[in-house]
């Protein structure tokens, strides 16, 4: 069984920007491409996991959404990182036309995981990492059974004093991978 790095986009591998969707205002953090060379390394799945309710809301088409996304991995590429899978949710409970529903996809559901396991097999999901910037990430990862759930500070209101994380780290350049 493999075991599995999953990231949430916005705020743990780029730069926070409310709504990203355009090629010119994606940031990569610092950090971010040792870090995912070291879990490439180590026999990680690099899997990209991240709501997208700007699609649901009408900020950004799936189209735009989708060529940012390959602007995404071919920097990791070009950086020596494979990205294995990104998966992403459009909907939103507030969101418009098809996009506007409750769905399993969406963090804190673990719908992304599922498809993940399923596209990949067998993935030891004890042995395996998830980091993101919000509480509903961390519940993503604990509803599927991953084994370290790490929260990044990002900028987000967090309570740290209440979360469900296994670790709370200042930026994913801060993972240790073992």
């Amino acid at each position: 069984m493999r075991r599995a790095l999953f990231l949430d986009r916005d705020g743990v591998i780029n730069k926070e920007v409310n709504y990203l969707h355009k090629i010119e205002d994606f940031e990569i953090l610092p950090g971010v491409v040792p870090v995912l060379k070291t879990a490439q390394q180590k026999g990680f799945l690099i899997i990209i996991v991240t709501n997208q309710a700007g699609i649901a809301k009408g900020y950004y088409t799936e189209e735009e959404y989708r060529i940012l996304e390959k602007h995404i991995e071919n920097f990791f590429k070009k950086e020596g990182v494979h990205i294995d899978a990104t998966y992403f949710c459009p909907h939103h409970p507030d969101g418009k036309g098809k996009y506007k529903r409750v769905c399993d996809c969406r963090k804190p559901g673990i719908g992304m995981i599922q498809q993940a396991a399923q596209d990949f097999g067998e993935i030891d999901f004890s042995q395996s990492i998830l980091v993101g910037d919000k509480e509903s990430d961390i519940e993503s990862g604990i509803n599927a059974g991953i084994g370290r759930v790490i929260l990044v500070r990002s900028g987000h209101a967090i309570d740290e004093d209440n979360t469900l994380a296994t670790e709370i780290i200042d930026g994913l350049g801060a993972l240790c991978i073992s």
